[in-house]
């Protein structure tokens, strides 16, 4: 049995658990204001979050170790949109550097399969934050108006009955 892989992975997991929720949080507030290509994003963010989940319990399972699902955070209230893409660009960073130390780690204990499973989520990471990082430079350039277009073309989409996602 490979107990520090386990560990790792089991982090990792806590770690993806509380993206989950500060996403899925983060989705709801933004749909509720009618922002809906953020919204949209911390949706398509969340969900890829969960993939990670399956795929890290996946290998605790395969390595006969016990999944753990406890988020390492509980969810901040967040209602600024340039507050919830700054703590999503730290969150998704943070990510990154553990994966890449934790894919070292399994290295040096002869597991390269789960090292590889890190190095693969570092890649989605720093792709995450690519994606809030433009949204941030996007508020920055366009300030208030970014949000208010947003805002708008979800109430042209509903006066013409079409779905906003």
């Amino acid at each position: 049995m490979k107990t520090k892989s386990i560990e790792l992975l089991n982090k990792a997991i806590a770690d993806e658990l509380s993206a989950v929720h500060q996403y899925m949080y983060f989705h709801f507030r933004c749909d509720d204001q009618g922002y809906d290509l953020i919204s949209n994003l911390f949706k398509r963010t969340a969900i890829a979050e969960m993939l990670h989940i399956e795929l890290l319990a996946e290998r605790v399972l395969f390595l006969k170790g016990e999944v753990e699902l406890k988020a390492e955070q509980e969810v901040e209230k967040i209602h600024d949109i340039k507050e919830m893409l700054l703590m999503a660009c730290e969150m998704e960073a943070s990510s990154a550097n553990d994966y890449n130390k934790w894919a070292n780690e399994c290295s040096q204990n002869a597991d390269s399969v789960s090292k590889k499973i890190f190095e693969s989520l570092v890649a989605d990471e720093e792709m995450h934050f690519d994606q809030f990082d433009t949204e941030m430079e996007n508020l920055k350039k366009f300030g208030d108006n970014y949000l208010a277009l947003q805002s708008i073309e979800r109430s042209k989409n509903m006066g013409i009955n079409r779905p906003t996602e």
